[in-house]
């Protein structure tokens, strides 16, 4: 099975390279008839003889099944479906399938709005005819489905008087370009567009006009899940395309996706799932927005950062100025005139929420000590509970340096109240072990990105802990002359400073 599935992965790595490298040369004739449309003036709007895309009213009951369709053109149908013109409406778009039907996720996230917002109208747009062409052929139609879904929106619309601030349309993989390209096209802008995973290849360096943009909605959000390889080569779009994106896990690739879990999964599920070998991590964007729905207490915080790699040493947790947003359906609809980067960890299944905590520690030596790739187990004691052995690689551990890293947590265990370091060996013998090398620890500073609350620990035995590799964890407990405050102007600055201040003492300690 193991080498069955890494050729399938391999087989379509490959599929989307040749794709990419000819999505420019394969297009239907058709699509001339589109590129003159924003010369044509409106008449192609009330056109609907070429609709081919079929919009399916979807209700909690059936959602799987195209009971009754909407069809442009025909208002009999708006009554016929229950179509409540008071309440909010969603349209779900689906992406390119392989197999020519409806994917898994389509009735699961059906139910789950009807779940969240249970007199809203639902409706899939299907394209599944033009869904299944070859890569390219795919890619290029999503302009002409665009304008379907336009010309629908705006019937829609001027046939019943409905509020566009009520229009919310989510896209997924090349439905977000569809999406796009829909808001683009009609009258006036819908109220918001969500992005799940936008399609990489053939995208990446196209306009603004062939992709979802800012431009296309008041309120653009996208969720980037599946941004492995170079770009125009990776199945999500890697470039920020809304005015918050956000990046799951860095977007690059999502925990529980590895080939062994999938393997396992297709092995336990049946061959149906044997897809999400390829695409789990893709389509992760659609279940952590399914998530937002359906597990309301469980809001999941995503911070905004310069790159990947400050937001993994936790220097991005703050909620100051909209630096920190909700993500999936509760987002905040902040505009700005650039794109806002976000990221955040999440755990491996539903519920995706996990608790974010910079960790800051100084470490001093009576010798010169250098490491790289060291492995640590921090334990977190809280007011709620603990949180034993998080596992964490020490990238760099040097004599007199200071680290920030980020440290996260499945579990809320509340104000944090004692905190354990363990350096483990790396090896199964480490010299020499008669006398392990040691760093010297005063204080660590803590911060939770869900809280805002900084804490100073003071080492639980004397002014120094002594952090031996191999050895015992060495303990710190709140300090009792630096308590923790939640983010509220002075009181957050004056903690800052506090940790910044017992920093400086370290640095001027004197062996």
């Amino acid at each position: 099975m193991g080498r069955v599935s890494s050729a399938c992965f391999i087989s379509w790595t490959f599929f989307v390279y040749i794709s990419s490298r000819f999505a420019t040369t394969i297009e239907p004739s058709e699509f001339t008839t589109f590129n003159n449309i924003m010369d044509n003036g409106t008449e192609w709007m009330t056109d609907f003889s070429d609709i081919e895309s079929k919009f399916s009213f979807r209700t909690s009951e059936e959602p799987e099944d195209d009971l009754c369709y909407i069809v442009p053109g025909q208002p009999e149908t708006i009554k016929e479906c229950n179509f409540n013109p008071d309440n909010k409406t969603f349209i779900v778009i689906h992406g390119w399938t392989v197999t020519g039907m409806f994917e898994s996720w389509v009735p699961k996230l059906v139910t789950a709005l009807l779940e969240r917002e249970p007199t809203a109208n639902v409706i899939v747009v299907d394209w599944l005819s033009r869904a299944q062409q070859h890569y390219p052929t795919s890619a290029a139609y999503t302009k002409l489905v665009g304008r379907d879904v336009a010309k629908f929106v705006n019937w829609l619309q001027a046939e019943i008087d409905y509020p566009w601030e009520k229009l919310h349309l989510l896209g997924y993989s090349l439905g977000a370009h569809v999406a796009g390209i829909a808001g683009l096209l009609t009258k006036h802008k819908v109220n918001r567009i969500t992005g799940m995973d936008p399609a990489g290849p053939s995208f990446e360096y196209a306009d603004a006009q062939s992709t979802l943009s800012p431009d296309d909605a008041l309120f653009v959000d996208v969720l980037h899940t599946n941004t492995r390889g170079s770009p125009d080569r990776s199945i999500g779009i890697q470039r920020p395309v809304g005015h918050i994106d956000i990046y799951p896990n860095g977007g690059t690739f999502q925990p529980g996706c590895d080939l062994q879990n999938t393997v396992l999964m297709v092995a336990t599920t049946g061959l149906r799932n044997m897809d999400q070998i390829v695409k789990c991590s893709h389509e992760r964007s659609i279940h952590l927005f399914i998530d937002s729905l359906v597990n309301q207490e469980q809001e999941s915080f995503a911070y905004r950062c310069s790159s990947k790699d400050s937001f993994n040493k936790g220097m991005c947790l703050s909620c100051r100025k909209n630096r920190c947003n909700k993500v999936g359906y509760r987002v905040n609809k902040i505009r700005t005139r650039r794109s806002s980067k976000m990221y955040m960890k999440t755990r491996d299944v539903m519920p995706y929420k996990v608790f974010h905590y910079q960790v800051k520690v100084h470490f001093f030596g009576k010798t010169k000590l250098s490491y790289t790739d060291q492995p640590m187990k921090i334990s977190l004691y809280g007011i709620h509970g603990e949180k034993e052995n998080i596992p964490y690689i020490m990238p760099a551990l040097n004599t007199n340096t200071t680290v920030s890293f980020l440290l996260t947590t499945d579990a809320d265990i509340g104000e944090l109240l004692m905190v354990k370091l363990l350096w483990e060996k790396d090896t199964l013998i480490s010299w020499p072990w008669w006398n392990p090398d040691t760093f010297h620890i005063r204080k660590l500073c803590i911060k939770s990105g869900e809280t805002q609350s900084k804490i100073i620990f003071s080492a639980k035995e004397g002014e120094f802990s002594y952090l031996s590799r191999g050895g015992e964890a060495v303990v710190f407990v709140k300090d009792k002359e630096a308590f923790g405050k939640r983010a509220k102007s002075t009181n957050d600055s004056a903690t800052f400073i506090l940790c910044v201040f017992c920093h400086l003492l370290q640095f001027s300690f004197v062996w």
